[in-house]
């Protein structure tokens, strides 16, 4: 699947870890994100990663992790 900066996306599987998209990047623990937490793309790093931006910070993530959120479909509680 094709995404684009700005598309919002949803984390669909569990990586084995997580990697920071700061300059200096840092391996973080899976447990941050939940499967489902929702996020947005903010841009496309060397390898094919995408740098999504989530509550908890902004991650570098493969595509077999992410799934798109159709427009209308993101949850809003209230």
């Amino acid at each position: 699947m094709d995404f684009a900066i700005g598309d919002r996306v949803r984390l669909a599987a569990q990586p084995p870890y997580l990697k920071s998209a700061d300059p200096l990047p840092m391996l973080r623990p899976p447990d941050l994100l939940a499967v489902g937490e929702q996020g947005t793309i903010t841009g496309l790093r060397p390898g094919g990663y995408w740098v999504v931006l989530f509550d908890r910070g902004s991650f570098l993530l493969d595509t077999q992790f992410l799934s798109k959120v159709e427009s209308g479909a993101s949850s809003s509680e209230g």
